[in-house]
């Protein structure tokens, strides 16, 4: 078989390769454009992330809900952790400042009583009843937080809100080998198809 005769077996693999190709490449492109619906006849043709952001954002906001961020949980990871334990440094020295500070401040009688061991007293009054009040203001917190956050509706809002353009960017850094692997695979598919076909005629012939 001569090389002319060779070029009909050759072009089916390679045309059909490109469409392949072509195909995948429009694909991934089709995710994000067009941006805005087009109109071409009695069809609208736009991008599957803009079509369906608000399904989107919908949908990953109960999911991130649901799976991922969930308020009850984190309400309970605070109740459980020893916050008085933590923070009794810190309540002691502030203590400490307030008593010989801003109350001999107020009263600069006090200043002469304040010393050594009863200060020590008086802070040994105070701070263990601050600590008892730390679990209240924490379930009071965590209450609040799960009333008020909503998880849900935050994700919801912020994905529908989000320039796809911007969407399409991070998508793009983050996968572009991916985007490029299901290019290639088209073109590879394609090829391959051509070339069954390609050889199908020349048993055939």
């Amino acid at each position: 078989m001569t090389a002319r005769e060779l070029i009909p077996y050759l072009v089916g693999p390679v045309i059909c390769g490109l469409i392949g190709w072509v195909t995948n490449w429009l694909a991934v492109k089709m995710l994000f454009h067009p941006r805005l619906p087009l109109r071409i006849g009695p069809l609208t043709i736009q991008g599957v992330f803009p079509k369906r952001q608000e399904a989107l954002a919908a949908r990953l906001g109960a999911l991130i809900e649901r799976e991922l961020v969930n308020m009850e949980e984190i309400a309970d990871a605070l109740r459980q952790q020893d916050l008085a334990a933590r923070f009794r440094g810190t309540i002691e020295q502030e203590v400490e400042r307030i008593l010989t500070e801003r109350l001999v401040q107020a009263v600069p009688m006090a200043g002469m009583f304040l010393t050594g061991a009863v200060l020590d007293k008086v802070k040994n009054i105070i701070v263990p009843e601050i600590e008892k009040l730390i679990p209240l203001f924490v379930d009071k917190a965590a209450a609040e937080l799960t009333a008020c956050y909503d998880v849900e509706c935050v994700v919801r809002e912020k994905v529908a809100a989000f320039p796809v353009e911007k969407l399409e960017e991070i998508l793009f850094a983050i996968m572009r080998s991916e985007f490029r692997f299901i290019e290639l695979t088209g073109g590879v598919l394609g090829f391959l198809i051509g070339a069954v076909q390609s050889l199908g005629l020349w048993l055939l012939r």
